[in-house]
């Protein structure tokens, strides 16, 4: 794990771009002591077929009611009316 200070993020911070690009983790030092870690922010993990399917079949297993724009639309606006009152457009 390679090391940086606080002075050095000022100076150095193209280097440790290059560093967490690679996968790199370093360690931050303030006035002689580690007071945390740099690392590089986690990929999000992509969907595949496997996880897909097993989403429908979560929504089969639900069976939940089909709703049209409309009806979408009207239970919000009720929504709205009872947070907010008569006042919205």
């Amino acid at each position: 794990m390679q090391t940086i200070t606080t002075t050095q993020l000022r100076t150095k911070s193209s280097e440790l771009i290059k560093s967490l690009e690679k996968g790199d983790s370093i360690s931050l030092i303030h006035r002689s002591k580690i007071v945390g870690v740099i690392k590089p922010k986690a990929e999000p993990k992509a969907l595949t077929r496997a996880d897909i399917s097993g989403l429908q079949k979560l929504a089969e297993e639900l069976n939940l009611p089909k709703t049209t724009y409309a009806e979408r639309a009207r239970r919000y606006r009720k929504h709205l009316m009872e947070k907010y009152g008569k006042d919205l457009p």
